[in-house]
């Protein structure tokens, strides 16, 4: 299959109620802020989502979580070591790069979408693959409320004296609500040297609109996080005349008049300035 012709940009609209979106370790797991207030969600963690999405629907993936592991393997390292495509070109410091990197962007999406460094303890070579589809941190449209609550366990996790109490303390951290804006793209160029196609294309805009399916947990409960619009721009050709930013920048996302502190997507004004006229954006409305 004919590898991606047309350069695509795409915002995803996205809501968090009651629920954490994305967890900061060095702050005590609480939802990740910047220093004005607006929440953020990282890259790695919607790279993550969209992974599980893929995942889902039947594809091969590179970089599996522990808990969603569907083959043997328990490492990265073991994956790559499994693959017999990929060890018919291993060969040590004469190992074929442009081969290697071919083979396993044929053989996972993730790889020919996101890239993948191989490079592993013991392996004479390393490989490095840059993939066509960049992802912006997501940013919240106005400052966030984070409310901390504390809890305590109702049972004894272990037996004997130095078991842990049935009051022992914990604390739970959720943004009361915040919208989140995610803005991507997808590079022809890099999309020829992955092997990456129009299907694929399709694939990881499927993967944005169902984003939180099969997502639930205790910090983020079914429903919590729900995905509202998505905006997605298909170039005439594999360059654009105008620049990923630019295409960004031409939805308007604002408080509607009178309302000051935000409680639901619906209190947004959202609008399309059309100044683009040669790359009109499919506008995919979810709620």
């Amino acid at each position: 299959m004919e590898t991606l012709q047309h350069k695509i940009d795409f915002k995803l609209i996205i809501t968090a109620t009651n629920a954490n979106p994305n967890g900061d370790p060095l702050n005590g797991n609480r939802p990740r802020e910047n220093f004005e207030g607006y929440g953020e969600i990282s890259d790695v963690c919607i790279k993550r989502k969209i992974r599980n999405r893929l995942q889902d629907m039947g594809e091969k993936i590179f970089v599996q979580s522990d808990d969603r592991c569907d083959d043997s393997f328990g490492s990265l390292h073991d994956r790559a070591k499994g693959n017999v495509a990929l060890n018919a070109i291993s060969s040590g410091k004469k190992t074929d790069r442009d081969a290697y990197a071919k083979t396993a962007c044929a053989e996972w999406i993730d790889v020919r979408s996101f890239g993948q460094v191989f490079a592993f303890k013991g392996d004479e070579v390393s490989v490095g693959v840059r993939g066509p589809v960049s992802v912006q941190q997501a940013v919240s449209v106005s400052p966030v409320e984070t409310v901390s609550m504390q809890i305590t366990k109702s049972v004894n996790s272990e037996s004997g004296k130095e078991g842990k109490s049935s009051d022992t303390m914990g604390m739970k951290h959720r943004v009361v609500f915040g919208m989140y804006v995610i803005n991507g793209s997808i590079n022809c160029q890099l999309a020829e040297k992955t092997g990456f196609t129009d299907d694929d294309a399709e694939k990881i805009k499927k993967a944005l609109m169902t984003l939180f399916e099969n997502d639930s947990s205790a910090a983020r409960p079914e429903g919590s996080m729900e995905v509202c619009r998505l905006y997605w721009w298909k170039h005439e050709g594999k360059t654009s005349k105008h620049s990923s930013a630019a295409i960004h920048r031409s939805v308007n996302i604002k408080l509607k008049e009178g309302v000051n502190t935000p409680q639901c997507y619906q209190d947004y004004e959202i609008t399309y300035d059309g100044k683009f006229d040669e790359v009109k954006p499919e506008i995919i409305d979810l709620v």
